[in-house]
């Protein structure tokens, strides 16, 4: 137990055991207030009642499967258009242009949904048309301040190696920043799958996690909705996870610094 007195502290280092006793004891003490929680909120044993009715009934892994998959496409779309429109800052008559773009974010999905339905039609290309531009919003503010954040000294040091300016921008903006372009991915990839439910709520017609959980809120199933709810958070946990390791296996170096654990 003495090993859990740093971890009341700021900025301590705690060991691997004391770190996973606190994540247990959080974790159990979650379930208490679930099991405590009042009569009309579904305690966990009808949770998991209605996970398997939902899984063996309505084909929750399949649905799961459908949206896994539209969101991995609209996040690689994503990700290729923000990038590449970040890494375009670097030319000064281009800039204003993709900092216009970044204003997007503050536009809402819900009034530009009929435009694109009028230029895409429905179905599959309207769905993935909805996630790109909402996390693209989002992602190419990020790196628009991952690009502009390189230090001048690091692209002086470039220059007096007799890089050309393009080899400067691959060596010390592209490779060099793709730490913190990896974590900006990871970070909106979050802000996508928030909105993957209702862009699969508005077309229902390739199914999908958001297109049953729309049923399961159409009938005030309180209990399958936590079902739905919970195996989405797990799948968004997993999705987390692959791009942290993604960001370990391609830049193993950036997680040197790394003070607190």
């Amino acid at each position: 137990m003495a090993s859990l007195g740093p971890a009341l502290r700021p900025n301590q280092w705690v060991p691997a055991s004391a770190y996973w006793m606190l994540v247990a004891g959080w974790t159990v003490l979650l379930l208490l207030m679930w099991m405590l929680a009042p009569a009309y909120f579904p305690g966990p044993g009808r949770v998991i009642e209605a996970m398997g009715a939902l899984t063996s009934q309505q084909g929750l892994i399949a649905e799961l499967a459908t949206s896994l998959a539209l969101f991995a496409e609209s996040l690689l779309i994503a990700t290729i258009v923000s990038m590449g429109l970040a890494y375009l800052t670097v030319v000064a008559a281009l800039r204003p242009f993709v900092l216009a773009l970044t204003r997007a974010r503050f536009l809402s999905l819900v009034g530009l949904t009929f435009i694109f339905t009028m230029g895409l039609g429905g179905g599959h290309r309207l769905k993935v048309a909805l996630l790109v531009f909402g996390i693209s919003a989002f992602f190419l503010t990020s790196m628009v301040d991952v690009v502009a954040q390189v230090p001048r000294e690091k692209l002086d040091h470039a220059r007096t190696l007799r890089m050309s300016e393009w080899r400067v921008v691959w060596e010390v903006i592209v490779l060099g920043q793709m730490g913190p372009a990896l974590d900006a991915l990871r970070q909106n990839a979050a802000i996508g799958w928030m909105m993957l439910t209702m862009v699969e709520g508005i077309s229902r017609s390739e199914g999908g996690i958001g297109a049953l959980l729309m049923d399961q809120n159409k009938h005030f199933n309180l209990a399958a909705i936590l079902a739905v709810q919970i195996v989405f958070l797990l799948a968004g946990f997993l999705q987390d996870a692959a791009l942290a390791w993604l960001k370990a296996t391609v830049v193993p170096h950036a997680s040197l610094t790394t003070v607190r654990r």
